[in-house]
């Protein structure tokens, strides 16, 4: 039997045998062996320091798998930094992003133990000093080992740009440009350890050949930056963007040359440590998404399979035109032996976004049938628009030990609805 590169056998059979409640019309299921035995891979190495962005799946089996082989926690709310905490996690591993902090929000972090921040404008900067001043004023002092690590996020510009989700070349609300960062000194904020800088503008990076020159476009500027504002600039953190090959096309990031690139960039920065934040790199390849087929039809010529859920579950194509890959789950199903045909695949909204790709099925699909979608690991479950039409909330399991636990029922419309 052969299967698609994007496609675990082991999981097979408990897919295929897998009978769902009645009130289960489709859901997500997550390999934790085998993210455990790529997140191992990923940590042997003595270069950088990694954090998961926690954005990119919040289940608590996959935080506790990441936390299980040493991964740090980079969040950017409070929902995400207190599902991060239930999890057991040392608040000092945890890394607060994000460019909507309030006040507010910074002094309740600062009071859940929470001490490296990234901040992206002046606001943050001054609200942050001024929580830790104000909360030295109520116990006295405050001394070097409590002053919270603080990297300020820079936002540059390059002359051949692209667009991405990130904003690649074009204008976003993340960070600040050099020249407002130039307005402040290091001295100036006396209560925080202004340690570093953070630069994250490239998502879904498939070119270890561009990473490596974008990231070298970077190091002067910014070390550049960090001399001209009195910082000693100890750390660099480089976000994330490494991508996954969502297309199939044979663009595949290596890992050891991203390590090789990164102890070069480490060097010429002149830094202690250099940080990533991994999101889809950590997590996107453990996960799968199950639906049945409940029409199929022609359309001016065009075959189109309808699916019991769609873009109410992943959103992910309709936002950036890169279809999940997919298979049918058939038992003793031989790919290349099997005639195929290209389908139009639409979920039930009433909107034509709903379209999870046109891709290559059996030409036999039928209705009742069930379609399994790859590298759903990442923006899956949380990325989705689950309320619209009143659907439900797609159940999610993971797969352990050859055993298929559900770790979230499928839950009806009248769960959320007032």
């Amino acid at each position: 039997m052969t299967t698609s590169t994007w496609f675990d056998s082991s999981i097979e059979n408990a897919l295929v045998q897998h009978q769902s409640p009645e009130d289960e019309q489709a859901y997500f299921v997550y390999n934790l062996d085998a993210l455990k035995e790529h997140l191992a891979r990923l940590q042997q190495q003595d270069v950088i320091k990694l954090w998961f962005a926690v954005k990119a799946n919040p289940l608590s089996k996959i935080i506790q798998t990441l936390d299980s082989v040493g991964f740090n926690f980079d969040v950017a709310s409070t929902g995400e930094l207190n599902q991060v905490l239930a999890q057991g996690i040392n608040p000092n591993r945890v890394l607060n992003t994000g460019p909507a902090k309030t006040k507010k929000q910074l002094a309740a972090f600062v009071k859940k133990g929470v001490n490296t921040f990234v901040v992206e404008s002046l606001n943050q900067l001054t609200w942050l000093n001024e929580v830790i001043e104000e909360q030295a004023a109520d116990s006295g002092s405050i001394s070097d080992a409590e002053k919270p690590q603080v990297l300020l996020r820079v936002q540059l510009q390059w002359d051949e740009g692209e667009k991405n989700p990130l904003g690649g070349n074009s204008l976003t609300p993340f960070g600040l440009s050099v020249a407002q960062w130039q307005s402040i000194h290091v001295d100036n904020f006396p209560a925080l350890n202004l340690c570093g800088l953070h630069i994250f503008q490239w998502g879904n990076m498939l070119s270890n050949e561009k990473m490596f020159s974008l990231w070298s476009q970077m190091v002067a500027p910014l070390t550049e930056l960090a001399n001209s504002i009195g910082m000693t600039l100890d750390v660099l953190d480089l976000g994330g963007g490494l991508g996954i090959d969502y297309l199939g096309e044979g663009n595949i990031l290596s890992w050891d040359k991203i390590i090789e690139d990164l102890a070069v960039i480490k060097a010429n920065a002149g830094v202690k440590e250099l940080w990533l934040e991994l999101g889809r790199f950590a997590v996107a390849e453990c996960g799968y998404y199950v639906v049945p087929v409940v029409d199929r039809k022609i359309n001016y010529g065009q075959e189109q399979l309808v699916l019991a859920a769609g873009i109410n579950h992943i959103i992910r194509p309709a936002i950036t035109d890169q279809p999940f890959p997919v298979r049918i789950l058939r038992e003793n199903f031989d790919e290349q032996n099997t005639p195929m045909e290209k389908f139009d695949l639409h979920g039930p909204l009433c909107t034509s976004m709903d379209k999870l790709g046109h891709l290559s099925l059996p030409s036999n699909t039928a209705v009742g049938e069930r379609l399994v979608f790859g590298y759903t690991g990442a923006y899956g479950f949380t990325e989705s628009m689950p309320f619209f039409l009143c659907h439900e909330l797609a159940a999610e399991y993971v797969f352990q030990a050859g055993k298929l636990i559900e770790v979230r029922a499928a839950k009806p419309a009248s769960s959320y609805l007032a």
